[in-house]
Parts: structure tokens; sequence; C-alpha cells
């Protein structure tokens, strides 16, 4: 079965979350994604979390539907191996997808002069040429100060890489559109995505910067609520946790109708003196709705909740850990076409999603493993820089490749 991006051929040399995250993105779709990595594996082929055994369950969950090498890159032989890998020829390649630093044997300038209709896409900390990870852009940004409650305790975190996963999908977009650009005009480029500058475009993008720079105010921390909207966490009677939202008018409605609590919120409308129509009025008397709806479902259970709101058409979701998610929620089973069911070598079988691109007139890939590390070094160095097996047994004799 051939993906929607069936030859393309990328190679990719990466830690951590953005580019390993685009290039699996992309070989989800069909492309053909190499990566590159140190004998004995690179900084991120050990990380958290791991099986009892120590096999990264995080490196198995970024890589998978890629082709992996493992190449001595210390000594020139090996850089020379990548190099020739980066610029070989064939149709649809040409593309190299890193977040490494794009200087020495890896500089654009350098690998161009190899290949001159080269499209290198690079992932770098921040324009200026410093550092940054998610963690260090995501609280210069603002949103910890904003996350919590407000009067509670400063700064409050964002477990989710949240500016690691828009910078790699960003980095799909950038990489195909360059690719269509060099099949219209033939030239290459090197297209680079500043990690802080994926955060800040979003906070732009959210009108952050316009609140604080036309109106002249700090955005408030509001806890579960929804900024702007009427939003907010509830218990039920046996112990679970929900969230109820109400953005439009037509799904305040429903909550209205579903719950039977008009004439009560009738009352929220006349004390604080808003229209509970209108979205932001909605957030301005949120405690008032809160203090309304709060007992509803107070006095209900998960069951009783899931069975009313979901007849009403109420939008809400519940809490659930990622065991509970696994273990109760159909969306997250194989009734999803989304997930499927492998048999990841050194690991153990388990769900695993596929792309999350449902095209009409191609079939999605099946469910695909990661390889082991360096699983496909003899055949990548066979099939694309067409070494013979005496060379590549001469390679590993020497320890250039595992």
């Amino acid at each position: 079965m051939a993906g929607i991006l069936s030859g393309l051929r990328i190679v990719e040399g990466s830690a951590f979350v953005a580019a390993p995250l685009g290039g699996m993105t992309l070989a989800q779709l069909g492309a053909d994604v190499i990566r590159f990595d140190p004998i004995g594996g690179g900084i991120d082929y050990r990380r958290w979390p791991v099986t009892e055994s120590g096999e990264s369950l995080y490196w198995a969950g970024l890589n998978k539907g890629k082709r992996s090498i493992a190449i001595d890159l210390r000594s020139p032989e090996g850089r020379e191996l990548a190099t020739a890998l980066v610029t070989a020829d064939g149709p649809g390649a040409g593309l190299f997808l890193t977040n490494f630093p794009g200087s020495g044997w890896l500089s654009y300038d350098r690998l161009k002069a190899r290949r001159a209709d080269l499209v290198m896409l690079n992932i770098v900390g921040a324009h200026d040429g410093s550092s940054a990870v998610d963690y260090t852009v995501n609280c210069a940004v603002g949103f910890p100060a904003i996350t919590g409650r407000d009067g509670a305790a400063r700064p409050v975190n964002n477990v989710m890489p949240g500016w690691d996963v828009a910078a790699g999908l960003t980095a799909c977009v950038g990489l195909l559109a360059a690719e269509r650009h060099r099949r219209a005009t033939g030239e290459g480029q090197l297209v680079r995505i500043p990690l802080f500058d994926v955060g800040l475009a979003v906070v732009g993008a959210l009108g952050m910067i316009g609140e604080a720079e036309i109106n002249g105010t700090a955005r408030q921390a509001c806890g579960n609520d929804i900024y702007g909207a009427f939003g907010r966490d509830f218990p039920t009677r046996d112990g679970r946790r929900v969230m109820v939202a109400a953005i439009s008018e037509r799904q305040w409605n429903a909550l209205v109708a579903t719950t039977g609590l008009a004439a009560k919120f009738a009352l929220v409308e006349q004390l604080y003196e808003v229209d509970l129509r209108k979205e932001g009025d909605r957030f301005v008397a949120r405690d008032g709705i809160a203090a309304v709806l709060g007992p509803w479902i107070a006095q209900r259970t998960l069951t009783e909740v899931r069975s009313a709101f979901e007849a009403g058409d109420v939008l809400w979701g519940p809490y659930q850990d990622i065991g509970q998610l696994l273990a109760e929620d159909p969306r997250a089973s194989p009734a999803n076409p989304l997930i499927g069911v492998v048999e990841q070598p050194r690991i153990g079988r388990y769900r695993v999603p596929r792309s999350t691109l449902d095209f009409g007139t191609i079939e999605r890939l099946p469910a695909l493993t990661a390889p082991a590390l360096g699983q496909h070094t003899d055949e990548v160095l066979s099939g694309i820089l067409g070494l013979p097996d005496h060379a590549i047994g001469d390679l590993r004799q020497r320890n250039v490749i595992a």
C-alpha cells in the first residue's frame, strides 16, 4: 500500500521532539524517511518513558515508519556517509530535516555544494542563534503566568511540549512547500524554523499580543475556566470529574435545555446584569453559572452525566488519566480508524495511532512500528549509495557503521 507522499525521500538528523515528530508525520503519509543516528543511539534514544528492560517508548513513539541507520558521526568517514545520503540523487530525494546545528559538515552551503537543489529544513532555538527548548520557550512567551488560579503560586508550567509539537507540524508544511517550489522552479533552499518564533507566532495568532499592546492589559489567570466563554470542571457524585463548555449560543442553549435550569440561569442574568446568550457575558458570570450547574452535576454519577449530556448534545468531556482513556474511551480503541495495534520488537504489543489525516481517495497506511536502531544500515548504504557488500563489511569491521 502506497501513501499519499510515496515517492518522497527525506533524510532526518534529529533528537527530542520537533524534528522526529515532523519526520514521523511524513513517514505515516508514505514518505521514505531515513533517520541517521550515532552508533549506540543519540541523546534521546533512552529517554523516558522506558519499559522495565530500558527500551524507550518515547523513541519508539516518535520514529514509527522510518528507516534507521547508525553511523559513527564523529569520524570523517561516517560524516561522509551521512552527507552522501543527504545529497544522494534520485526522484523525490534531496530533502533534509534536522534540528542539529546547521554548521560545520551539516552547514547548508557545504551540503548544497554537493547537491544544488537540496532542500534543508532546520529547526533552531531562536532567530538570533541562541538556544531554546520547549520549556524555555513556554516560560518566555507568558503562558505559565496565566496558567492556574488567580492568586495561586506562580509559575505553572504545561506538561505537554506544545511548542515542539507545533514546530514539528510546521516543519512538515515547510518541507512540503519548499519541495513544491523546487518542482516548479528547480531551486533548492534552506528553510529555518526558530522554535521561539513558533511560540511567539501562536501567542500573536490567539490575540494575546494585541491584548497586551492595544488594550494595555495582561491576561488574567482563570484556572480551569475557558477565557472569554463558559467552561469549567465539576465533580460528579461518584468522585469523577467532567469539563463542561458552552462557547457558542447553540451550545449554551443545549446545556440549559438538558439540565432544565433555565429559571435559575435567568436569576444569574439578573444578578450579574448580563445576557447569557453572549459568549463574553457567560465568562463574566462564570461563577454564578457554576453555582447553579455544579449541584446538578454533583447529584449524578459520571454515567448519568454522560447519558444526559450526550442525549442533549452538550459540549463536555470526562477527565481521565491515560489508563482510563485506554480502558473506557472507545475513541482510543481500534474502533477508531486512527488506532492500530502493533507488535513492537523488544517492547511488545500495544496500540499506536496512525496518521490523523483521512484522505478521501487514498487509504490510510496501517499502523507502523519503529525501527530498531541501525536496522536498515546495510539496506540504505547498498540501495541508495550503491556500496557493494565488501565495502559495507569493511565499514562495519572498522566500526564506521553499526
